[in-house]
């Protein structure tokens, strides 16, 4: 804290504003011109430069200069007023002479004053330019009285100490204080030199009082001094701690000396030798040890007290304990990895059979660049335990490296050995962990990763993915290049589209699409319950859960593509026999159909297909998310208007235009399908897709719009088993789109009987799965007439359209 050491400088105004010299004005002799400051208060004889910027001021300083009179120094009480009147000025100030009146080159304006006693603002002249007072002159009263001159003595002591504790005192203070004589000037020299808030120092100004103006200062000046007592014990510690450890590290290296020329070991040798020993068998390449032997060299030179010893050694041992050496590689058994994946996961054919074509590449040229695996399915589906299941079945480690998140080029290429704390990168540190060049690398969650200012990951992830690069990878830390050509990588993601470009492809992309019901059930009897089973301490003689039970959380409680919350519900059933069975009231329990409402509650999700489409204008529409396929209704609504289209639910740009296609083409065609073409001028049909708050876009349920609105306007329902998605052209053709195998497992388990698809998508019948297939009746649409006639309960007479 700063206590003296120097004037403060005052400014008038923290804004200048230029201004010229203006006409001199006649002022009564006992008038004094006043400066109002802000944040500053100058006392009886103390020197201050001053910074004027109010035109004013200005004009007030330089009458004043020109006149050779004295100023009237006053702060005022707001500092944001511009123009303060006599309201806004403390009352007592200080009168002050000008030693000298300067202007700079950019136009700004500056005085240097002296303080010479104080003075009272009785009243504002009226009519002057700037502020000029008739003043009330308080001229100091020196006083010998023997509270004064105690009072005095006191101060004085203060004053010396408080010098003697500060760091860079400036010479010749301690003796100006000693020579004061005055009681008023040496508090207000104290009082002007204290770090204190410009509110205390105009309270001392204003107290006219010599002994209560010296009581105040002496206790302010106490507490400084005890503040700079505690700051200079604190600083003489430090010291005496940095001496300290400076005195440690010479007599640690004079005992080295001494050691060396005795012979005798002190440790570092030993540690030297071992990391040398650690080095040789450590398998590394030519060019990686030398530069370990380098490291070596300049970790023994260096002392152990040394902060920069600690990261030489950490950068060894990271040298040191990475897998360099290939181990031997055993051959991979074909049919045995087929049992593994079998055991490991029920379905997924089309996946299993994928991977066994890239078990059996691998198996006949261990030398040769197999493309990099790529899971994308919705969360649940397996895709995690799939790359641990090619893990096992290549006898390799296996290590997770998640993605997700990341926006720091660093996290991938790691940190520089220039910073403190610094460490290699994710890629490096998972082959660390793994303890083997060739493992099976898992990198979780690829398409989260993000950019910030470090830099772009998924930039620094080209080179790690491509086998053209990635056999002389160069982490950031190590500084060396790494082979990486012999790991097996694969990815994981919910969705391609945030993968940039060159990122996806450098990788073969292959899809996992949501469970049907058969496959949960089976899935749920074979892994979930016996899973669920060792997670809650239970045994199958004391829990049994019927496939009905199974078939009714799947239905009532779960609607997801995985089976993440389906394992959920089955742990909530658990733990809830888990309680019977600890209380001692049961020994064995068996849960049907029929329990689960006791136990899981209510049921979540019905099949509210056939109850939204038994009116007309609502159509069942199909829907991709990132989690898996979805039904969507298009709802219908027609009122009386001027012909407008509304569209709500939180539709985007692609939705709303193909509502519009929607709305033209039935208009085009109002006569072919027994419509009247006048009923469009006085009806406004509103379109709504329920779910407002999920935002929503694509074309894919323009089919869905056409026959809403064909619905609406034809009096006839939509058929309560039939979902339908396609995307429309104004001519009338049912156009291709995305995520059929998605969208036709949903239809699957919302209970649906009968599926619309365009039929240029028949190239993706073969990836439906069977089960779906043999549920569902397809429907391959070429123009939106096949789609009327099919989608439309034609049993139903068309009521007549209003006018």
């Amino acid at each position: 804290m700063k206590l003296l050491g120097g004037s403060t400088s005052g400014t008038e105004d923290n804004r200048p504003e230029g201004a010229g010299a203006g006409e001199a004005v006649p002022l009564p002799d006992d008038a004094l011109i006043i400066l109002p400051v802000r944040d500053m208060v100058l006392f009886p004889g103390i020197i201050n430069p001053i910074s004027i910027g109010r035109p004013k001021s200005v004009a007030a300083i330089q009458q004043a200069v020109r006149e050779e009179r004295p100023i009237g120094v006053v702060m005022q009480r707001d500092r944001e007023e511009e123009d303060p009147g006599v309201d806004g000025l403390h009352r007592i100030g200080t009168v002050a002479n000008i030693v000298r009146y300067m202007t700079a080159p950019d136009g700004s304006h500056h005085i240097v004053c002296q303080g010479v006693h104080r003075f009272r603002i009785l009243d504002l002249l009226p009519g002057t330019p700037f502020l000029v007072a008739r003043v009330l002159h308080l001229p100091e009263t020196e006083s010998r009285l023997p509270e004064v001159e105690g009072r005095f003595l006191h101060l004085q002591s203060q004053a010396v100490e408080a010098i003697s504790l500060l760091p860079q005192a400036p010479p010749g203070l301690v003796e100006s204080v000693q020579s004061m004589t005055s009681p008023a000037a040496l508090a207000d020299f104290a009082a002007a030199y204290m770090d204190l808030k410009p509110e205390e120092k105009q309270e001392i100004l204003e107290t006219i009082d010599i002994s209560a103006r010296m009581d105040k200062v002496s206790r302010l000046l106490a507490q400084r001094i005890e503040v700079l007592r505690i700051s200079h014990e604190i600083g003489r510690q430090t010291k005496a701690a940095f001496d300290e450890r400076q005195r440690e590290v010479v007599l640690r290296e004079q005992l080295a000396a001494i050691q060396r020329q005795l012979g005798e070991d002190d440790g570092k040798s030993e540690e030297v030798a071992e990391l040398a020993e650690a080095i040789t068998n450590a398998g590394m390449p030519e060019e990686v040890e030398q530069q370990a032997r380098k490291e070596l060299r300049r970790y023994e030179r260096m002392p152990e007290a040394a902060g920069e010893a600690g990261m030489v050694r950490t950068y060894l041992d990271w040298l040191i304990e990475l897998p360099w050496k290939l181990p031997e590689e055993k051959p991979i058994d074909i049919a045995e990895a087929r049992a593994i994946l079998d055991e490991d996961h029920y379905g997924l054919e089309k996946i299993k059979t994928r991977i066994l074509e890239f078990l059996a590449i691998r198996k006949l040229a261990p030398e040769g660049k197999a493309p990099i695996l790529c899971f994308v399915g919705p969360p649940g589906v397996g895709k995690t335990s799939l790359g641990q299941s090619i893990a096992r079945a290549m006898d390799r480690p296996f290590v997770r490296v998640s993605l997700g998140g990341v926006h720091d080029e660093a996290e991938i290429r790691g940190h520089r050995r220039t910073y403190i704390g610094a460490l290699p990168g994710n890629i490096i540190q998972g082959i660390r962990r793994a303890g083997a060049r060739n493992c099976v690398m898992m990198l979780d969650e690829i398409d989260k990763m993000g950019r910030g200012i470090q830099g772009d990951p998924s930039a620094a992830m080209l080179e790690v993915l491509d086998p053209e690069q990635n056999h002389t990878f160069r982490d950031n830390y190590l500084g060396v290049p790494f082979d990486l050509s012999r790991v097996v990588f694969i990815a994981t993601a919910n969705m391609l589209d945030t993968i940039p470009g060159p990122l996806r492809d450098r990788m073969e992309v292959i899809s996992l699409a949501g469970y049907t019901e058969d496959e949960k059930l089976e899935i749920a009897r074979r892994y979930l319950v016996r899973r669920q089973l060792e997670a809650n301490g239970l045994t199958p003689e004391q829990f049994e859960i019927t496939d009905a039970a199974l078939r009714g959380i799947i239905r009532g409680y779960t609607r997801e593509a995985g089976v993440r919350n389906l394992e959920r519900e089955i742990g909530s059933v658990m733990r809830h026999v888990a309680v019977r069975i600890a209380e001692g009231s049961d020994s064995h329990v068996r849960i049907d159909e029929g329990d689960l409402p006791g136990i899981l509650g209510g049921v979540k999700f019905e099949n509210e297909v056939a109850l939204r489409t038994s009116m007309p204008g609502v159509a069942t529409g199909l829907a991709w998310t990132p989690v898996g396929g979805d039904i969507l209704f298009i709802e219908a609504s027609r009122a009386p208007g001027k012909g407008g289209l509304i569209l709500t639910g939180q539709l985007g740009d692609v939705m709303r235009e193909s509502a519009q296609a929607a709305l033209t083409l039935v208009k085009s065609r109002a006569e072919s399908l027994g419509l009247d073409p006048r009923l469009f001028e006085k009806t406004d049909i509103h379109v709504h897709v329920p779910a407002g708050a999920i935002p929503k876009d694509g074309p894919s349920a323009g089919v869905a719009m056409f026959i809403a609105l064909l619905s609406l306007l034809s009096g006839r329902t939509v058929r309560n088993d039939t979902a339908m998605t396609g995307e429309i052209s104004l001519r009338g053709l049912v156009l291709p789109v995305g995520g059929i195998k998605e969208k036709v497992v949903a239809a699957a388990a919302a209970g649906l009987t009968r599926v619309m698809l365009p039929a240029r998508n028949r190239r993706d019948y073969d990836d439906i799965p069977k089960e779906a297939r043999d549920r569902l009746e397809f429907i391959w649409l070429e123009t939106v007439d096949e789609a009327a006639a099919a989608a439309l309960d034609m049993t139903e007479p068309a009521p007549a359209p209003a006018d």
